[in-house]
């Protein structure tokens, strides 16, 4: 997979970017968990859902945020942040001018992150987050939510309480003309370790190709 450099808000950035063959293939960017807590574009969530993204036909961009690997900057407080996924998207659109889909993923910080530049980019069609951290960052923002998407977590959530992401998806559930779907992984952790990663990259995949098919926002 190629690695790209490509220019952010405070220098550098670095991915890993894959495309599709076909030009009109629809595009998606994986953000990942918090940079000052080890978070990385190689986190074991992120790295497959990127792949699980390319196998259903995307191009698919990761990249290490500000102050991450090589790419330049450092942490600000998913201030800078937001506008490196901004900097990304816009690398993503300008190497693929006729994809007709855009989606977001995002786990954990990267929900976060991911579930703002949705506020920012209308052309944003869907969204994934995972392990979203409602009980530490405030998500009032999405008022409206702008299109659809799936929320997913796991009941055995020390990090990120369930309890906080339910009341998060009631809240977006009475929005009109999107849909929020919410899946609970029984006994998964924040993380999805084993055997729940496989079992999460599944509902993703169902959900993600449903939404492909439907054409709907």
């Amino acid at each position: 997979m190629p690695e790209v450099i490509f220019p952010g808000p405070e220098g550098r950035l670095e991915g890993r970017y894959h495309p599709q063959k076909e030009s009109d293939a629809p595009i998606a960017i994986i953000l990942h968990p918090h940079p000052q807590f080890g978070g990385t574009m190689n986190n074991k969530v992120v790295y497959n859902l990127h792949y699980a993204f390319h196998k259903m036909g995307f191009t698919v961009l990761r990249f290490n945020f500000r102050g991450v690997g090589r790419s330049q900057g450092e942490y600000d407080q998913g201030v800078g942040e937001l506008s490196d996924a901004a900097a990304a998207l816009d690398y993503l659109q300008s190497m693929n001018n006729n994809s007709k889909h855009c989606w977001v993923a995002g786990f954990s910080f990267g929900a976060w992150i991911g579930m703002q530049l949705l506020m920012r980019r209308p052309e944003i069609t869907g969204f994934i987050s995972v392990s979203p951290p409602a009980n530490m960052y405030d998500f009032s923002f999405l008022a409206p939510c702008p299109s659809s998407g799936l929320i997913i977590n796991g009941t055995g959530d020390r990090v990120a309480p369930p309890a906080d992401t339910t009341a998060l998806v009631a809240k977006l559930a009475e929005q009109k003309g999107i849909t929020v779907t919410h899946t609970e992984i029984e006994g998964a952790d924040h993380f999805f370790k084993e055997p729940h990663m496989d079992t999460m990259i599944d509902h993703v995949t169902t959900y993600v190709k449903r939404r492909l098919t439907e054409n709907t926002r």
